[in-house]
C-alpha cells in the first residue's frame, strides 16, 4: 500500500479539505463535490491492511486501544442509526477500552464490507423494453467477509444481525438488510450446495479465485461461485436471514416468487442429504448427490472415500454436512449443531409463510423441522462416563459420535442462542461443561496468555475469542462473564477481534475479524456489567 494512502487517512478529519485532482482552482476538486469524493476513495487503503496498524486517538482506558474505523470517506455504507447507538452505547459504558472495542466493532460490517448495494427503485428492463421481475429483482447487497472479496452465507447473516433491530427505524438500513435477502435468494437458486459466492453479475465486479482445484458435484460456475462446500448452516443462515428481518421490522417485502423458489430449493436438498449411504432394502451403496475433492495436503480440506465421506445409516431424520461452519470436512457427516439451527430456522419460516398463505409450504418446512429435531434427540444425545447425557458434535446414526465442540457458529456452545433450547436444559449444562474443559473437548486449547474453544481450521495453539464470547452470553454467572470479556478485551490490542490468537502469545493472531451479532452481543452486554 502507497505510503501516501495511508497518511491520507490518517488526516482524515483533520482539515482535509481537498484531494488532487482535475479541475477546480489550482487543479483542485472540494470533497463535497462528487468528483473529490471519487478521487478521495481511489486514495483510500486496503482496510485488511490499515487495520494491522494502530491509529490515534486512543482510548481512555488503561490499555489505550486504537481508533480502528476507517476514514468517513473511506467507509462502504452509512447510517446515522448506528453513529447514534455508537454514541449512546460508549458514553454509558464505564470501561473505556471495552467501548473503545465496541465503537471500532459495531460499525465494521457497514465500514468496510458492503461492496455493493442497490435499492432497487430503478426498474429493469428487456431489450423490448418491458419490465422484469424476478431474476436479480428489487434491492440488493453484496456483503464480504473481511478480507476476502467473496460473500459466505453464514458469514453475511451474522454481519447484519446487530443491525436488524434498528431496520424498523431507519429506511437505509432495512433497504440494505432486504437487498442481502434478495442477492441470497438468487445465490441459493442457482447453487443451493455452495457456501461462498462471487460478486454478483449486475454489481460489474470482477471474481477472484480461491486458488484451489476442487472437483464437485454439481457443478459450479466459478465466476458465480467463490467456494462450493455444503454445510447446512449455509441454507440455515439464508432462512435466519429472512426470519430476523421479519421478526425486528414487519416486512414481508422479502415473500416473492423468487424466495419461495429458493425455499423449494433447499427443501429438495434437504431431502437430497436426508438419504443413507446405503439403499435400506438392498444394502446396496447409493452416491450421493454431493461430492467433493479438493487437491490438498490437509485431510480437513476435502471429503475421503471419492469425494462422499464416511458412511451415514438410515431413518435418523437427520441432514448431512460435508463441511462444518470453520469449512472443515466433517469427520460424522450428521452435525448436531447445524441440524439444530436448520430446524428452529425451518420452524420460524413456516410460521411467516403460513401467515401469507402458503400453508402447503409452511406444512412442508414443519414437517422437515420437526423430523430433524426428533433425529437430534434420539441420536444426537449420548452418554459420557463423566458427564452424563450430552449432545455430541457429529453422529453417524450408527451409534459412532463425536465428543468436542468448534468455536465457530453454530456450535454446541450456541444451541440457546441458535434458539434450540433454554440454558438451564440439563443435557445442554452437562455439554456446556464438558466443552468449557480440556478434559471434556480436545480443543478447549490453554495457555499463558489466552484459553478458549479452537478447532482442527486453524491447529492445537489457537483459540478463537468468539469462543469466550459465546461463553459469555450462555452464562448467568458475572464472574464469568466478566473473566471472558476481559480475555477478549485483553487479546484485543489492536482494537479489533482476531479470527484466532496463539493461547501462549496474544500477539500472534490470524486475521483481523470482521465481528458478527456473538461478539456485539457480547461487548453492548459489558455495559451492564462492567
Amino acid at each position: 500500500m502507497a505510503i501516501f494512502s495511508i497518511i491520507l487517512l490518517l488526516l482524515a478529519g483533520n482539515h482535509i479539505t481537498s484531494v488532487d485532482g482535475a479541475g477546480g482552482k489550482d487543479g483542485q476538486q472540494p470533497l463535497g463535490s462528487a468528483k473529490g469524493e471519487e478521487a478521495y476513495k481511489k486514495a483510500c487503503p486496503d482496510y485488511a491492511h490499515y487495520a494491522i496498524f494502530p491509529h490515534r486517538p486512543w482510548s481512555d482506558g488503561p490499555l489505550r486501544l486504537p481508533y480502528q474505523r476507517p476514514s468517513a470517506h473511506c467507509r462502504t455504507f452509512h447510517s446515522p442509526m448506528v453513529e447514534k447507538v455508537i454514541e449512546d452505547i460508549t458514553s454509558r459504558m464505564k470501561d473505556k477500552d471495552l467501548a473503545r472495542l465496541f465503537e471500532n466493532a459495531f460499525p465494521n460490517t457497514l465500514d468496510t464490507t458492503i461492496r455493493w448495494h442497490v435499492d432497487g427503485t430503478g426498474k429493469r428492463k428487456h431489450k423490448h423494453g418491458t419490465e422484469t421481475w424476478g431474476h436479480w429483482e428489487g434491492a440488493q447487497s453484496f456483503v464480504v467477509t473481511g478480507d476476502i472479496n467473496a460473500e459466505w452465507l453464514r458469514d453475511s447473516t451474522n454481519q447484519l444481525l446487530q443491525y436488524q433491530g434498528l431496520a424498523k427505524k431507519e429506511k437505509k438500513l432495512e433497504n440494505l438488510i432486504l437487498g442481502a435477502i434478495n442477492t441470497q435468494v438468487e445465490f441459493v437458486i442457482e447453487s443451493p450446495y455452495c457456501n461462498a459466492f462471487q460478486p454478483p453479475p449486475p454489481s460489474h465486479q470482477l471474481p477472484v479465485s480461491n486458488g484451489q482445484e476442487d472437483r464437485v458435484h454439481p457443478a459450479s460456475e466459478p465466476t458465480r461461485v467463490f467456494e462450493c462446500k455444503w454445510e447446512v448452516d449455509s441454507l440455515a443462515h439464508f432462512l435466519a436471514l429472512g426470519n430476523q428481518f421479519h421478526e425486528s421490522t414487519g416486512s414481508k417485502a422479502f415473500l416473492h416468487d423468487r424466495y419461495y423458489l429458493a425455499l423449494e430449493t433447499i427443501l429438495e436438498v434437504l431431502s437430497q442429504q436426508s438419504k443413507p449411504t446405503f439403499d435400506p432394502e438392498t444394502g446396496k451403496f447409493e452416491r450421493n448427490e454431493y461430492t467433493f475433492q479438493r487437491t490438498t495436503s490437509s485431510a480437513t480440506e476435502t471429503l475421503n472415500l471419492g469425494g462422499i465421506g464416511n458412511p451415514l445409516a438410515n431413518g435418523t431424520g437427520l441432514i448431512r454436512s460435508a463441511f462444518r461452519p470453520s469449512d472443515d470436512a466433517t469427520v460424522l457427516q450428521f452435525l448436531i449443531p447445524s441440524n439444530a439451527q436448520m430446524a428452529v430456522e425451518l420452524r420460524r419460516t413456516a410460521a411467516i409463510v403460513v401467515g401469507v398463505g402458503k400453508s402447503k409450504i409452511a406444512s412442508t418446512l414443519m414437517d422437515r423441522a420437526n423430523s430433524i429435531e426428533a433425529g437430534i434427540w434420539e441420536h444426537g444425545v449420548v452418554t459420557h462416563r463423566k458427564y452424563g447425557e450430552v449432545f455430541a458434535f457429529e453422529v453417524d446414526g450408527y451409534g459412532s459420535a463425536m465428543l468436542m465442540d468448534d468455536a465457530n457458529i453454530p456450535s454446541l456452545l450456541a444451541l440457546p442462542l441458535l434458539g434450540f433450547c433454554d440454558t438451564d436444559n440439563k443435557i445442554y449444562q452437562n455439554t456446556r461443561r464438558m466443552i468449557l474443559e480440556k478434559a471434556g473437548n480436545p480443543y478447549y486449547l490453554t495457555g499463558r496468555g489466552f484459553e478458549g474453544i479452537g478447532g482442527p481450521h486453524i491447529g492445537l495453539r489457537n483459540a478463537w475469542p468468539m469462543s469466550r464470547l459465546v461463553q459469555a452470553m450462555t452464562s448467568d454467572d458475572d464472574q464469568e462473564i466478566e473473566d471472558a470479556l476481559n480475555a477478549v478485551r485483553g487479546s484485543s490490542k489492536l482494537g479489533l477481534v482476531h479470527e484466532s490468537i496463539n493461547v501462549e502469545r496474544v500477539t500472534d493472531y490470524t486475521r483481523k475479524l470482521i465481528v458478527d451479532s456473538y461478539l456485539l452481543g457480547g461487548l453492548s452486554g459489558a455495559n451492564r456489567r462492567l
